[in-house]
């Protein structure tokens, strides 16, 4: 599979704005602040590609790594550039000076922070892929890796390309509710390719459907 017909596109658009909505929720109760979710675009890409849609293994990054197991095995990421990541981290402690890559006494809050608000939107698009699919998905304890996208990337795409080249990406906008503050992220499965095949039959959807 190196595309997504327009059927299996917009059935995981629907999947990943549940999921968004979900996810909203739960971090409007961890800031107290109303936070609104979109996800503009879905779609595959090949692992090469993988890179320069985050911005390129130079680019400093955040990403919060989950692995899959049950009746779905594979891994997840949701990856932030430093920059949004720390604005994130700014939003859930209210520390306005707080640096990613700086080694200071907030330091731990911030990562602590920044874990937990991957965990949540993770957790909520699994949820809602799960929901969909009937398909059982247990998450690992979440790791959260701050390094450059290349290094944090690496290690999961090459254990997967052993198996499969593609990866499903949801590009994800987190908005405050004044609509001038966003940040975009990205999340990205990545199943084994018999789970691949899970998902899209369980969905209802294969290759043939346009």
């Amino acid at each position: 599979m190196n595309h997504l017909s327009n059927v299996q596109r917009d059935v995981l658009k629907e999947i990943g704005n549940i999921g968004a909505g979900n996810a909203a929720t739960a971090m409007a109760q961890l800031i107290d602040k109303k936070i609104e979710m979109a996800v503009p675009v879905v779609n595959i890409a090949a692992f090469d590609e993988v890179m320069d849609i985050v911005g390129g293994p130079e680019t400093p990054a955040a990403a919060v790594l989950i692995t899959i197991d049950g009746d779905v095995t594979g891994k997840v990421y949701f990856i932030l550039p430093i920059e949004e990541a720390e604005f994130i981290v700014e939003q859930v402690t209210g520390d306005d000076n707080f640096k990613l890559l700086d080694n200071g006494s907030a330091q731990s809050m911030g990562l602590s922070a920044l874990q937990e608000v991957g965990n949540i939107l993770t957790g909520s698009y699994l949820s809602a892929l799960s929901d969909f699919t009937g398909l059982n998905m247990h998450p690992s304890v979440p790791h959260l890796g701050v390094d450059m996208a290349g290094a944090i990337l690496a290690s999961g795409l090459i254990d997967l390309s052993q198996w499969s080249d593609y990866a499903i990406i949801i590009d994800t906008q987190i908005r405050d509710k004044s609509g001038i503050n966003s940040v975009q992220g990205h999340f990205l499965l990545l199943p084994d390719p018999i789970s691949f095949n899970k998902i899209f039959n369980a969905l209802g959807v294969n290759d043939d459907d346009e």
